[in-house]
């Protein structure tokens, strides 16, 4: 007997593909622990009584169904199974058939490699406590300006924002985009390189920006979507994807030049607890606050980007893993003798230390005491990764 119960395993299976369809075997490590996953989905595929959390029988079915191999490995619900749809939401089957075309599903590597980097997507969402799943949210549009766009974070998948008008079609069929994330006055446009670089279209790319901008400013009275976030498995290979974007002959094309702020957030559970903090209200000011005494704050835009200033030591935040201000940084650097300083994560620190080639300074500072003093510390029944019941 499975209980489809709000928080466990079994359930948040059920919320990721009823949004992204389908779901990479490798990348259950969003989910929770690897260990109980994997037993629950092999369980899974095959029939199972299921209920729900108040006992009321759901009846019998596979709700899992496993198939391709090594990194293509995916997981879909099995066709018998998509009556338990009805019980997240009364759309959510109805929504479901029509962004998976009908339950289908294209056996091509670009096409499963793009779900997979929409579902990971979803999977730190889902970590994070942002809201994704397309049936619960307000539908966006472009007729008149509107607060449509709820008040807490919510991430509108790529698909759903390609469909909102036909004529936006060609101009973001060709991006990596996997979707807008709406969060206190700020739109971020959401990429996933996962382990390779990801192929710049420079064209595309801008009229995607334009794209989101105008759905910001007409859904949530926000003026411009100046703002990416880079996720990925390695932030080196999430550089490559910015230097990639050097190749384009026009400047204004270049990814740093579209997004003037670019956030890497790892692929992991790191990589969820940043993605809180970024969709906090006020997120820059309450970070910044949290670790720089008010006197050291930086009152006005100086000869390099920095944050706060110290014995006359410029310092510079990386705590929101912005590589487009790293970027700015180390060019300001090479003709420049001012001495700086860097903060950073623990996990950061190789990275930037290298990138700047050592001409700054480094100082660490653990996510625990930042979410300490954000007030974030995580309950204990948080952490996804502990062993839960199906």
């Amino acid at each position: 007997m499975i209980t489809l119960r709000p928080g466990s395993h079994a359930y948040r299976l059920l919320l990721l593909l009823s949004a992204a369809g389908e779901f990479p075997t490798r990348s259950m490590r969003l989910l929770g622990s690897v260990r109980s996953l994997e037993a629950l989905v092999y369980r899974l595929e095959h029939t199972q009584q299921f209920r729900n959390e108040s006992g009321a029988d759901l009846g019998s079915c596979k709700m899992l169904s496993v198939s391709g191999k090594r990194d293509r490995r995916t997981i879909r619900f099995h066709k018998t199974a998509l009556p338990l749809l009805n019980t997240l939401h009364p759309a959510a089957l109805e929504q479901y058939l029509a962004l998976s075309g009908g339950h289908r599903f294209s056996s091509s590597t670009g096409h499963v490699q793009r779900n997979h980097r929409v579902a990971e997507t979803l999977a730190m969402c889902m970590g994070a406590g942002i809201e994704f799943r397309p049936y619960a949210l307000p539908v966006l549009q472009k007729q008149r300006i509107a607060q449509v766009v709820p008040p807490a974070p919510a991430l509108y998948i790529a698909k759903s924002l390609k469909h909102l008008d036909s004529t936006e079609m060609n101009k973001t069929i060709f991006t990596r985009l996997t979707g807008a994330l709406f969060a206190h006055e700020t739109c971020w446009a959401v990429y996933n390189t996962r382990s390779a670089v990801m192929k710049w279209s420079g064209m595309g790319e801008f009229k995607t920006a334009q794209h989101l901008a105008e759905l910001a400013r007409m859904n949530a009275g926000i003026p411009q979507a100046d703002h990416a976030l880079l996720l990925g498995e390695c932030i080196d290979i999430a550089l490559r994807t910015m230097e990639e974007s050097d190749k384009s002959r026009r400047m204004e094309l270049r990814f740093d030049r579209i997004y003037p702020h670019i956030h890497f957030i790892p692929l992991n559970w790191q990589g969820i607890r940043l993605l809180r903090i970024l969709t906090l209200p006020d997120w820059n000011e309450q970070l910044l606050s949290a670790v720089f005494p008010s006197e050291w704050r930086a009152a006005s835009p100086g000869i390099i980007e920095h944050d706060a200033q110290r014995d006359g030591i410029f310092i510079l935040s990386h705590l929101d893993g912005d590589l487009a201000r790293l970027l700015r940084l180390r060019q300001a650097l090479e003709h420049s003798e001012t001495p700086c300083e860097v903060l950073c994560f623990p996990w950061q620190t190789v990275f930037v230390r290298d990138y700047l080639g050592g001409r700054a300074g480094l100082r660490e500072v653990t996510m625990d005491a930042l979410e300490d003093a954000l007030g974030l510390t995580d309950p204990e029944d948080s952490d996804p990764h502990k062993e839960v019941p199906p």
